[in-house]
């Protein structure tokens, strides 16, 4: 088989959406000709593991590690946190409002951290991989970031191997992800991301996004073709769950990490509305709130009254969660209320369309989950401040739940499987 070194810092036993990913192409590629040689931390700093995801692994692939110095426990200092208190991506804050000291090391994460907290990995990540590649057979290199800080690793290996195929994945955009002007950046610090941006998408021999948003941003950034690979579902997380018994309540559920900035507050209004304008909704109503919740959201929950109805669920294993999608009456999945959320497609959106299960889902306008969602024919998508719309889908939804046919039937969506998104990968991409 042809041999492909992964460079990623997410790895089991590392849990979330940033793992799985190149996990699962990795676990269909020995079907293509592809053996998969992954380099990753020895010991990186974890938000959360999961240790069901080393089901996953193929008998093929190989794991090469390197220790990291990261610099989250001088954060975790700074802002007072304890030292086994892990650093929450995206800035999710689950038990307290934002101080100005959180704010301070937010200021010396984005001006002195360029790109990311990992920096301190590239160098001797390329001093290890010259000698690796230069020992073994590799015929093609993928990058996988965020972090970031995995392209730099290839950008200086490509400087001094260019006969290396290199294959830049971005599982989110760089300069454009909806958090960067939370990172306090001074036009010096600014200007130094954009460039090395550029750099990256100029020496990379393909760009791979999982958006059509995406797509055309890094088309017109690096004048070159860019690949779409979204991110998908497998098929075999379905097959071997047995018999799953929907929820007596009328649950809602949000499966998987909810930001501040993500936080459907017209949402939650009307789901108050109802409770007080029908008692027998408020008695069947249940939030299923399963992973990392920030705490704007449950302040929010408090104030329309509704944290009696709410169940919050620390994070599950992913084996876990899907059973959660499975059972739940609803799925509700929400992007971040920006312009630049408009190209946020993550894994989660097509595991909830596999569960067949309907989805109600809120965005921008023009947002390419709205798109997918038609396309699938999944759920409803529903623009933020549409409180018209949000309370006739409620509405209808219970309606059905009360009627036991509460059912929906998801299409044309096979070909987001994991299994088919590897072999374009393989086919497009990879030669």
């Amino acid at each position: 088989m042809k041999k492909v070194l992964i460079i990623t810092y997410y790895w089991v036993p590392s849990g979330g959406s940033g793992v799985q990913r190149w996990l699962k192409f990795s676990k269909y590629l020995p079907e293509f000709g592809w053996q998969p040689v992954i380099y990753t931390p020895e010991n990186p700093d974890l938000v959360v593991t999961d240790e069901s995801l080393q089901d996953d692994i193929p008998k093929e692939l190989i794991e090469v590690k390197t220790k990291i110095w990261e610099p989250y426990s001088f954060f975790r200092m700074l802002v007072g946190r304890k030292k086994d208190q892990k650093t929450g991506t995206g800035f999710l804050l689950e038990d307290k409002s934002k101080s100005w000291i959180d704010e301070l090391a937010l200021t010396i994460r984005g001006n002195f951290l360029i790109p990311d907290p990992r920096k301190f990995w590239i160098k001797p990540s390329v001093r290890f991989l010259k000698k690796y590649l230069k020992q073994n057979s590799i015929d093609t290199v993928v990058t996988t970031g965020p972090p970031q800080s995995m392209h730099l690793i290839a950008l200086k290996l490509k400087k001094c191997m260019p006969n290396i195929k290199w294959i830049a994945d971005f599982r989110d955009p760089w300069t454009g992800i909806d958090f960067y002007k939370e990172l306090n950046l001074s036009k010096w610090a600014d200007r130094k991301h954009h460039k090395l941006e550029n750099k990256v998408l100029k020496a990379a021999d393909e760009i791979i996004v999982v958006t059509k948003t995406m797509q055309s941003e890094y088309e017109r950034k690096s004048g070159k073709k860019v690949h779409l690979i979204t991110n998908g579902f497998d098929e075999s997380d379905y097959s071997n769950i047995g018999d799953i018994q929907l929820d007596d309540k009328f649950s809602i559920s949000h499966i998987g990490t909810f930001n501040a900035l993500s936080n459907p507050l017209l949402f939650w209004e009307v789901l108050s509305e109802l409770c007080s304008e029908n008692s027998e909704f408020k008695k069947d109503l249940s939030i299923n709130l399963v992973g990392n919740v920030d705490y704007t959201v449950m302040q929010s929950l408090n104030d329309n009254n509704l944290i009696d109805n709410t169940v919050k669920i620390d994070y599950l294993p992913h084996s876990e969660a899907i059973k959660y999608q499975l059972k739940s009456q609803v799925l509700l999945l929400v992007i971040k209320w920006l312009e630049k959320s408009k190209g946020v497609l993550t894994g989660k959106v097509f595991e909830y369309i596999a569960t067949n299960r309907p989805i109600i889902a809120f965005g921008p306008e023009g947002a390419d989950l709205e798109i997918v969602i038609n396309e699938t024919q999944s759920g409803v998508f529903i623009h933020y401040d549409d409180k018209k719309k949000i309370k006739e889908t409620v509405l209808d939804f219970y309606q059905k739940y009360k009627q036991k046919s509460l059912n929906n039937k998801s299409s044309n969506y096979l070909k987001y499987s994991r299994k088919q998104l590897t072999k374009r990968l393989v086919e497009e991409v990879m030669g």
